[in-house]
C-alpha cells in the first residue's frame, strides 16, 4: 500500500469539548476557509467537511455529525443552524478556494477556463424553498423534466500531471428561483463576472453547452470570452460592414451566411489534430468570422466547424466563440473541457453524497449544496497538493485486479485515500512510542471500511 500522510496530526480545538485530531495536510486545506468564518463557525465548518468525507452512509447533516466522530459532544441543531442562520457567504468561500486553485494549480498569468452548467437535485414538499418542475438532462427517457432545486454551477478547469483528462473544481453556484426571476443564462454570466472582477488581470474563458447562449452572456466584460455549441438552425452573418456615410440607420450585421450546414457545404477545410476527452484525434476544421445575431447580437465572434476524419456528415460539431485570439484547435479543446463538470455532478451526487442533506428554509437551501460542492473541490485540492502518490493506481489495481486498464486515479480513489488518512490520524498515539497492536488493528479495520 502506498504511504499516506500520517505524520504530525494536528488537533482541531472545539471550545469546551477538547479537540478533534486531523492530518496536518487536511488542516492546511481547511485553513483556506478560515477568513470566511468566525471562530466557532469555522470549527463547525471543519467538522462538517470531515463528516462529509468520512461518512459512508447517508450524508444528512446528522450523518456528517456521525462521520466526524463527535456525535454526543455537540447538539445537532448547531450543525443545522450553520446553514440556516450562521453568518457566512458561499460566494466568499468559493472565491477563497478559487484563489488557491488559480495560484497553485494554474500557470502564472494563464487564462482561467471556467465551465458552466446546471443540474437538478430532486426535492418534494410544499414548504421546500425554490422547488419547481424544470429541465433535467439526467432523467432517463424522452421527458427530461424533474421537480427540485436547479443549480447553476461554475467550475475552474484544471489539468493535473497525473491525469490525461482535465478536472473541473466547482467554486461558485447560483440557485434558479423560477420563472420571472434571473434565467440560468443570466446567473451563469453573473458567476463569470464575479471571477473576472476578482482577477481583472487575467482572461476568463467561459464555456457551456448549447443551452447557454445569448442574453447576458453577450454583455460580458472585455476580459471574458464565451464558447458554446451553435444550434443547427442558428443563422450566421458576416461581420458588421463599415459605415457608408449615407443617411439612415447603419447596418448592424453583414450578409446572411446561413445555418452551419449551409456554411459547411462551401467551407474550406483544414486537416489538423485536436486533443479532447483525453484523446488526440485527427479532424478537419473550418472557421468563419461573423455574428450569431439571433443569440449574441452585435458581439463579434467566430463559427468553428469540426468534421471527424471518417465522417460522412456535412459537419459534426459547430461552435460559436467570442474569443478572437485562440486557435480553432484550442477552441475545440476548450469546449471538450466542459465535460468534466458533468462528471463532477455525477461524482458529487454519487460517491460524495451531495444533495442528501435536506433543508427547506431559503437560507439553508441556498447554502447547503454550495457547501457540499466546495467540499468536493477541497478533497481534490488536497489530493493535488498533498495526497498524490505514483503508486496509488498500482495499489488500487492490486486490490481490484479486474481493473486491467486502469492507469489514473478516480475520484473514488481520492476519497478513499483521504478517508484512510483521516482515520489513521485519529489512532496515532500521543507519544512517539510504538503503536499498540490494538491501535494498528483499529487502523487496518478503519482503512478497509473507508475503501469499501
Amino acid at each position: 500500500m502506498p504511504p499516506v500522510s500520517l505524520a504530525a496530526p494536528l488537533d482541531l480545538p472545539c471550545r469546551g469539548l477538547g479537540s478533534v485530531r486531523i492530518p496536518a495536510s487536511l488542516h492546511a486545506i481547511l485553513r483556506i476557509a478560515r477568513p470566511c468564518f468566525r471562530r466557532d463557525a469555522f470549527t463547525t465548518f471543519c467538522l462538517l467537511v470531515i463528516g462529509l468525507i468520512t461518512q459512508t452512509g447517508r450524508r444528512t447533516i446528522c450523518g456528517m455529525l456521525l462521520g466526524a466522530g463527535v456525535a454526543g459532544q455537540f447538539a445537532h441543531d448547531r450543525f443545522h443552524r450553520f446553514f440556516s442562520t450562521t453568518a457566512w457567504e458561499a460566494d466568499q468561500l468559493g472565491l477563497a478556494i478559487a484563489r488557491v486553485i488559480i495560484d497553485r494549480l494554474l500557470p502564472p498569468d494563464a487564462p482561467i477556463t471556467v465551465a458552466v452548467d446546471d443540474t437538478v437535485f430532486r426535492r418534494w414538499g410544499r414548504k421546500v424553498f425554490a422547488v419547481f418542475w424544470t429541465h433535467d438532462g439526467s432523467v432517463p427517457g424522452p421527458k427530461k423534466i424533474a421537480r427540485g432545486n436547479r443549480w447553476i454551477i461554475a467550475g475552474i478547469v484544471v489539468h493535473f500531471p497525473w491525469c490525461s483528462r482535465p478536472w473541473t473544481l466547482p467554486v461558485l453556484l447560483r440557485l434558479w428561483q423560477g420563472k420571472g426571476t434571473a434565467s440560468p443564462v443570466t446567473l451563469a454570466a453573473e458567476l463569470l463576472g464575479l471571477l473576472a472582477t476578482a482577477w481583472p488581470s487575467r482572461t476568463v474563458h467561459g464555456v457551456g453547452d448549447a443551452a447557454y447562449r445569448g442574453g447576458a452572456l453577450a454583455e460580458l466584460p472585455a476580459s471574458v470570452t464565451f464558447t458554446t455549441r451553435m444550434a443547427c438552425n442558428g443563422v450566421f452573418y458576416a461581420p458588421k460592414p463599415p459605415a457608408t456615410g449615407r443617411r439612415g440607420r447603419p447596418r448592424e450585421k453583414g450578409a446572411r451566411l446561413g445555418a452551419p450546414s449551409q456554411i459547411a457545404a462551401g467551407a474550406s477545410w483544414n486537416p489538423t489534430t485536436v486533443v479532447r476527452y483525453g484523446r488526440r484525434e485527427s479532424v478537419h476544421i473550418s472557421q468563419t468570422a461573423g455574428l450569431w445575431y439571433g443569440s449574441f447580437g452585435k458581439t463579434a465572434g467566430r463559427l468553428i466547424l469540426v468534421r471527424d476524419q471518417d465522417s460522412d456528415k456535412v459537419y459534426d460539431l459547430a461552435l460559436f466563440t467570442t474569443d478572437q485570439a485562440s486557435t480553432p484547435e484550442q477552441i475545440v479543446a476548450r469546449y471538450a473541457s466542459r465535460w468534466p463538470l458533468e462528471v463532477a455532478h455525477a461524482q458529487g451526487k454519487g460517491p460524495f453524497g451531495i444533495g442528501q442533506a435536506r433543508n427547506r428554509t431559503p437560507r439553508a437551501v441556498e447554502r447547503t449544496v454550495p457547501f457540499e460542492f466546495l467540499a468536493y473541490s477541497l478533497v481534490i485540492l488536497w489530493y493535488a497538493l498533498y495526497g498524490h502518490h505514483p503508486e496509488d493506481v498500482t495499489d488500487r489495481r492490486a486490490r481490484s485486479p479486474w481493473y486491467t486498464t486502469k492507469t489514473e486515479p478516480s475520484f473514488e480513489d481520492i476519497l478513499a485515500k483521504l478517508r484512510r488518512t483521516l482515520i489513521a490520524a485519529r489512532f496515532i498515539p500521543d507519544s512517539p512510542a510504538q503503536a499498540t497492536p490494538e491501535q494498528i488493528r483499529a487502523v487496518h479495520l478503519a482503512w478497509e471500511a473507508a475503501a469499501a
